[in-house]
């Protein structure tokens, strides 16, 4: 069975559902918060051309998702799976960001428990590229069990094997 890479997956908090060119309005209401990227590499992203850029990228990608609250259904962010990699049995999470109003780890851990799950139904690992300098990102992932493993093209490197997740 081929790699979903844009599954609709729904919990308690949040629901993630493939990203849509419609998107981009509401998306943009909540990525034009300059504090969002402040210590992401990328920290002109609350621009619009520039965000713009990113969102084409991810429609692109075939790999992007919107992220909505499960209450309400407002969109309040978005993840994407990129890099499948079938012979290295890997695929990236990453190209995330919430609403600041869904901080504070309980969204955001949902969201990545879901989206680990569905990729263990079709790999052995994940990996997560994060800015050396986003400390909420790298804490983020150490706490869903990411392991520091390296660097790729400047970013910090981190994994979690199918096998050591829970």
């Amino acid at each position: 069975m081929p790699f979903d890479l844009q599954p609709s997956l729904t919990g308690d908090l949040v629901a993630v559902r493939p990203l849509r060119e419609d998107d981009f309005a509401p998306l943009y209401a909540v990525a034009s918060d300059p504090l969002i990227w402040e210590q992401h590499p990328n920290q002109d992203r609350y621009e619009e051309e520039v965000f713009r850029a990113f969102f084409r990228d991810g429609v692109d990608s075939g790999g992007a998702l919107a992220v909505l609250d499960a209450a309400d259904g407002r969109i309040i962010g978005t993840s994407r799976y990129g890099g499948y990699d079938p012979e290295a049995d890997e695929v990236e999470i990453g190209w995330t960001f919430l609403a600041r109003s869904h901080w504070g780890g309980t969204y955001n851990r949902e969201l990545k428990d879901m989206m680990l799950r569905h990729a263990f139904r079709f790999v052995g690992s994940v990996a997560f590229l994060v800015g050396p300098d986003n400390l909420r990102s790298r804490r983020a992932v150490e706490k869903i069990g990411g392991l520091l493993s390296g660097t790729r093209d400047g970013m910090v490197l981190y994994r979690i094997a199918a096998g050591a997740y829970a």
